[in-house]
């Protein structure tokens, strides 16, 4: 049977002669229950205008979970980006410290932008910020440095223990473990300390040990004793004059039936080291042992 035979038998386009070979075929019989089978089917009503507003409504539903950006937006968000790691990034250089520290036996000079002065006793660090000098005079300071400030803009040292901020002077700040002292030697220095403020007039201090506060007179001189190689004391506590001598000579200090929080007053060398001892051991009814690096301050037992 040729292959259109099926087709123009459907369509009622058989010639008589074709009808009778088609009749002949083995599958004619098969066709013919097919087409009466698809002759009793009804299909279904189709409204194509129903059908156009359903698929306008499947549209529309997909548009909307696609949420369009204003080109415009977009712009001012790639724009805010730029902006906030440009903010960043300038912040970051802006606040950059240089940043001088001294070890145990061992100071500094430190020339300012401003032409200010600061000399950096042993164990000591202080770190400002050199771009921004010109609009903010401020230092961090660990340990202890004293200060010679050219006149100008507040000029601020700031501390874990208190703020020290004078326009132009001269004095010296310790900022140590339990151990806080403002001297004003030219001037008048104010110092927020526990959030009250303090006003130094020069010949005046502030010292602050283990959180009881004490006003002291300075003797009159131009200057702390230390940048003139001397340490001072009057009724400090042994423990922080242990420490002094430790940092001014690089010793490793250590005690045995010593009362450290018994009040010392006197000083010693910053370069002689058995003169420094002798000054601290004599007073103290103390005696010591060096070997080495290692000094020992002891009392006899009776």
């Amino acid at each position: 049977m040729q292959e259109n035979y099926l087709a123009k038998w459907l369509n009622n386009e058989l010639s008589e002669e074709e009808v009778v070979k088609f009749k002949e075929s083995k599958e004619y019989a098969s066709y013919v229950k097919l087409r009466e089978a698809t002759d009793n089917l009804v299909g279904p009503d189709f409204d194509m205008a129903k059908a156009w507003e359903d698929l306008n409504k499947q549209k529309a539903s997909k548009e909307s979970k696609v949420v369009k950006l204003n080109p415009f937006k977009k712009y001012l968000s790639i724009a805010a980006a730029i902006a906030l790691i440009f903010t960043a990034t300038f912040l970051y250089y802006g606040t950059l410290n240089e940043e001088v520290s001294t070890q145990y036996a061992e100071r500094a000079e430190i020339v300012l932008p401003d032409a200010s002065e600061v000399q950096l006793n042993a164990d000591s660090q202080i770190s400002y910020s050199k771009k921004n000098w010109d609009n903010k005079r401020n230092i961090a300071l660990n340990g202890e440095a004293y200060f010679k400030v050219a006149k100008g803009k507040r000029f601020t040292v700031t501390t874990e223990n208190g703020t020290v901020t004078v326009l132009g002077t001269q004095f010296n700040v310790e900022n140590r473990k339990g151990y806080f002292e403002v001297a004003c030697y030219e001037g008048l220095v104010s110092v927020i300390y526990n959030k009250k403020e303090v006003k130094l007039p020069a010949g005046n201090s502030l010292v602050v040990i283990n959180g009881e506060v004490q006003a002291l007179e300075i003797p009159n001189i131009k200057e702390p004793s230390w940048i003139r190689n001397e340490s001072n004391f009057k009724s400090i506590p042994l423990k922080y004059v242990l420490d002094e001598f430790q940092r001014q000579f690089n010793l490793e200090v250590a005690t045995q039936n010593i009362d450290t929080e018994q009040l010392f007053t006197g000083s010693f060398s910053n370069t002689n080291k058995d003169l420094a001892l002798q000054s601290i051991s004599t007073p103290s009814q103390m005696k010591y042992k060096l070997e080495g690096n290692k000094v020992l301050f002891y009392a006899e037992t009776p």
